[in-house]
């Protein structure tokens, strides 16, 4: 009798084993197909030709994938690296395609697009035609340039936003996890009149319900360098998934959130953080349930506590009820396993408890001023001169109308207050308080520090319409404006090179005759 109980037991337990199996299985392959969706999509589109994306997509190879735009000057620039790549060896068995999306993101119209790129001449380069957005919608892109890494399974494995160095796209195609910033030297070249700045990181780790939403909405922000999803302070080491969902670990759900502390101070960060969180919910974030989704701010540097306690203190003023938000040193930090990072990149509809476009939104408003600049004292020197004081790419940026390469010049990532003026003539130009970053390689800014600070002509290379900027009492060439900027900001983006300013911080400004603009920076 006992033994007919055994096998009635074993034959439950194996008929619900085989029920789990399948129930994963089914789950996996769902998984499989969503990620897979993306180069799906990618096959069913034609070049401006009508040829099908076929022609350069071969089974059984890894591909990598570039979006960009006709108005991306920094795309512009790297057409001719990127054609390159496609006769080099390197590249042999690696689908290699890029993909614009017409009526996208800024793009031009289609009939607009194929006239355009028809008078630009990159006969090798695949150019798919994207006029639906599935590519963009499916990759979670709206940066130009960005890249996306299919593997020869066709799963997304990998989407970086950004430029890509040749060694770079290289070590990705073979290590989908690489550290790009060590595959080798950055790609543009330094220029001669700046020194590079080493950007002063720093760490953070929170904790704000289910990790997917927080690390998407963290990696938005600028100035934030890198975001990663994992388990903190908890009883065990290296814990799975399932030990902290199931087997009540104690671990939280947590984001190691690496950040440039030149650009964001840890208030910064954690002003960013409350937008998105409830301070005054224990151990509940949205949907998600279970002391794992429970609040914290670990930190690894004692000296922070009190400034965590601070904003604490100060959020606290805005509830009744008591914040449970956690303020503690961070124990040990686990990173989640790989599906789990960059989820909403690979899974454009997945769950997500945050509204991820607070992260758009500036921290503090920009204070608006109609003060009028004394512009008389300003002139140009003679070209003797300039050609003795200038170095060759000043001279060749503001004298010649040239573009210096992206990411080059050490103004693109200052974010000191201070006041921009031109090389040439010292005229002043720009604030430090309207400059952000927009990631295209150049120093940007939301305006001018006066209407009558620059001016604005047509521009008519590459077979496009831009409008360049250049300084009024000098004339040099400054860059180009664009109507990409941030919306809350007047929706302007200034592209400038950082070749044709001269920055002078705020203390030195009242010594170098600009006292009467300190408020224009503050």
């Amino acid at each position: 009798m006992k033994a007919r109980q055994c096998d009635s037991v074993r034959m439950f337990f194996f008929g619900f084993l085989i029920l789990a199996l399948a129930i994963l299985s089914l789950a996996s392959n769902k998984a499989y197909a969503n990620e897979a969706a993306g180069l799906q999509q990618l096959l069913t589109l034609q070049d401006g030709k009508g040829q099908p994306a076929k022609k350069w997509i071969q089974e059984g190879r890894p591909t990598l994938v570039k979006l960009w735009a006709s108005w991306c000057p920094l795309c512009l620039s790297e057409l001719d690296a990127t054609q390159a790549w496609t006769q080099d060896k390197a590249f042999d068995n690696i689908n290699l395609v890029s993909v614009v999306s017409p009526g996208k993101l800024g793009e031009k119209s289609l009939a607009d697009f194929n006239e355009w790129y028809a008078g630009l001449n990159y006969p090798n380069l695949p150019v798919l035609l994207d006029p639906e957005g599935k590519i963009i919608k499916n990759t979670s892109v709206a940066v130009y340039p960005s890249w996306a890494l299919f593997d020869k399974d066709n799963r997304l494995v990998r989407v970086v936003k950004g430029s890509l160095h040749r060694d770079q796209a290289i070590a990705l195609v073979q290590d989908p996890k690489a550290d790009l910033k060590k595959a080798l030297q950055p790609f543009y070249k330094p220029v001669k009149d700046t020194a590079s700045i080493a950007m002063n990181q720093k760490t953070i780790y929170l904790a704000g319900g289910c990790f997917w939403g927080v690390e998407a909405y963290f990696e938005r922000i600028p100035g934030v360098i890198d975001a990663v999803s994992g388990y903190a302070n908890g009883r065990t080491d290296n814990p799975s998934y399932e030990d902290v969902i199931y087997r009540q670990t104690g671990h939280a759900e947590t984001v190691k959130v690496t950040y440039d502390a030149d650009r964001l101070s840890l208030s910064d960060i954690l002003e960013y953080y409350f937008r998105v969180v409830d301070p005054t919910s224990l151990n509940k974030q949205g949907n998600d349930r279970g002391t794992q989704y429970r609040t914290g701010v670990y930190f690894t540097d004692p000296a922070e506590k009190s400034i965590i306690q601070a904003a604490l203190d100060a959020e606290q003023k805005k509830y009744r009820k008591t914040l449970v938000v956690e303020n503690q040193p961070l124990v040990h930090f686990y990173d989640a396993e790989e599906y789990h990072q960059d989820y909403l990149a690979k899974n454009p509809n997945g769950y997500c408890h945050i509204d991820l476009k607070k992260a758009d939104i500036p921290l503090k408003k920009q204070i608006s001023t109609s003060e009028a600049t004394a512009w008389e004292r300003f002139q140009k020197p003679e070209d003797k001169w300039l050609r003795q004081r200038l170095t060759e790419e000043q001279y060749r940026v503001t004298q010649q109308n040239g573009t210096e390469f992206a990411f080059s010049h050490a103004y693109d990532n200052l974010f000191e207050p201070g006041l921009y003026v031109d090389i040439v003539s010292n005229e002043p130009l720009f604030s430090s308080r309207d400059k952000y970053d927009s990631g295209c390689g150049w120093p940007s800014f939301t305006k001018p520090i006066d209407e009558n600070a620059v001016t604005r002509h047509k521009d008519l290379s590459y077979n496009m319409q831009r409008i360049e900027v250049r300084s009024r009492i000098a004339d040099s060439h400054l860059g180009h404006v664009f109507p990409d900027g941030p919306k809350d900001r007047g929706g302007l983006r200034y592209c400038i090179n950082g070749a044709s300013l001269r920055f002078i911080p705020l203390e030195q400004m009242e010594v170098e005759g600009y006292g009467s603009l300190i408020e224009l920076v503050n």
